[in-house]
């Protein structure tokens, strides 16, 4: 494709998003496939020649966009907000197009450099002192990677330049707790670790938070059974439910062993970090100064398209000194002098990921992201409302942000009864196509997710969504 080819092509690739984005509320929520249709529906083996843009396009249509489960859609209240800010899609053509190497700081000076810029404008976002430094990561579950194994060697004295963890006399434990994301358990196995080593400290029955008593009797019992605390990973906005780990407390815990047993902390608020911006939300995480790294995702309710991921460290050299890799044709005169971003995770190449996060601050604005932040905790904090006030509905988890776990139960309805009854009325609302809610356990029982902060959701999306589940639940 010549740089002419492209230039149409693109034009009605853009006039195509947009129709796309326009049109989303008329379409279902939920991809409307079975598995395997979408495989179906293609070539088994690629063209031998080119096809048309036309044809590119009429696939696009009418195999993918039907395959396709709607997140950017105002109706869209499951997982997580993914937004994908049509700014910051800007951006990642912008990326694309430059098509920048960024394995050292000579491949492309501005990726690093317009990397560093941004992760300070956010640090300075969301309240953080300058003894933080930031790279952007893909996600926050390699975010967690990248602090474990941080955290792994500080503990071990650097076992990997020797006979790494097989060496250790005794293992390391991680602890953090149930309510933690799934990539907590998957990091430390990936770290060496293992699965076994993950302590689940209990939290509180309401709030969800961890206690921090049990932190300190966890670590205690592995001490006196001869293993090594090494990591503790708390979270600021749970997948869950948006619980909020104490950070003060959690901190006097690890200073009391601090002296014979230093630990690393992780502060994982993949969602809820955005809310940092605004000021009256940073109870949220006080006590963060105190931490050793910590990641948030712009990619979530941020609204910045993924991949793009926060992740900041108060110590970039023991960063460097665990993940640094330094080949003879990676070296240039620019070496001691400039950040080489290879060296603060794990791969060597990298995208211009920055940028995503550059078009957005500047086109969309901070001020009307915070507009937004407060719209959709309002909007929440409605519908929190709306279920409390009516018969056989209620929240059964604290609304601290946008998150409102709900649960419907019938005065005749029970045990697996009541399990099956939740299960049947979010699938069937799902299925409609006209709403998403996720379905999750809490305590081992099934209730109902709503995670309201689509960029395209108002509050008449909001009302719309109750009157639905009610239906969806009455029948």
């Amino acid at each position: 494709m010549t740089p002419e080819e492209f230039r149409q092509a693109g034009h009605q690739l853009i006039d195509w998003i947009a129709d796309y984005r326009l049109s989303m509320e008329d379409k279902p929520v939920l991809a409307q496939v079975e598995p395997g249709d979408v495989r179906a529906s293609l070539p088994a083996s690629a063209p031998e020649s080119a096809e048309s843009f036309a044809d590119v396009m009429a696939d696009l249509d009418r195999v993918v966009v039907p395959g396709v489960t709607m997140v950017q859609h105002p109706m869209h209240f499951g997982w997580f907000p993914s937004n994908a800010s049509l700014s910051s899609v800007l951006g990642d053509l912008a990326s694309s197009g430059i098509g920048g190497l960024g394995i050292s700081w000579e491949s492309c000076p501005a990726l690093t450099e317009v990397e560093e810029v941004v992760c300070d404008w956010m640090r300075q976002l969301v309240g953080l002192s300058d003894h933080w430094s930031g790279t952007i990561q893909d996600t926050a579950s390699s975010a967690c990677v990248v602090a474990l194994l941080a955290a792994r060697e500080r503990t071990s004295n650097f076992s990997e330049a020797s006979g790494g963890l097989q060496a250790q006399a005794n293992p390391l434990v991680v602890y953090t707790t149930g309510q933690a994301h799934s990539s907590v358990v998957k990091a430390a196995s990936i770290a060496g670790i293992g699965q076994d080593n993950v302590r689940m400290v209990d939290v509180d029955p309401w709030t969800r938070a961890m206690l921090p008593d049990c932190l300190a009797e966890a670590i205690a019992d592995d001490l006196a059974a001869g293993r090594t605390p090494c990591a503790v990973v708390a979270s600021v906005g749970t997948t869950g439910t948006t619980a909020v780990d104490p950070l003060p407390a959690i901190n006097e815990v690890l200073a009391r062993v601090e002296t014979e047993h230093p630990m690393w902390l992780h502060v994982d608020a993949a969602m809820a970090g955005s809310a940092m911006l605004l000021k009256d939300y940073r109870w949220m995480w006080e006590g963060v100064e105190a931490a050793d790294s910590l990641s948030f995702n712009p990619h979530k309710w941020l609204g910045t398209i993924l991949d793009t991921s926060l992740f900041y460290v108060r110590d970039p050299q023991h960063l460097v000194r665990v993940l640094s890799t330094n080949p003879s044709y990676l070296q240039s005169s620019a070496d001691g002098e400039v950040v080489q971003y290879r060296d603060w995770g794990i791969p060597l190449g990298r995208r211009f990921r920055a940028l995503k996060l550059w078009f957005h601050l500047r086109l969309d604005g901070p001020d009307a992201i915070r507009a937004r932040l407060r719209r959709d905790i309002d909007n929440a904090a409605w519908l929190a409302q709306q279920v409390e006030r009516s018969e056989d509905w209620s929240v059964v988890a604290p609304v601290s942000l946008q998150t409102v776990c709900v649960r419907h139960q019938p005065p005749d309805l029970d045990g697996t009864g009541l399990e099956q009854h939740t299960q049947r009325w979010s699938a069937a609302l799902n299925s409609s196509g006209r709403a998403f809610v996720t379905p999750s356990k809490l305590d081992d029982s099934w209730m109902v997710r709503v995670s309201v902060g689509v960029e395209a959701t108002e509050q008449h999306h909001v009302a719309e969504l109750w009157r639905l589940m009610q239906e969806a639940a009455a029948a």
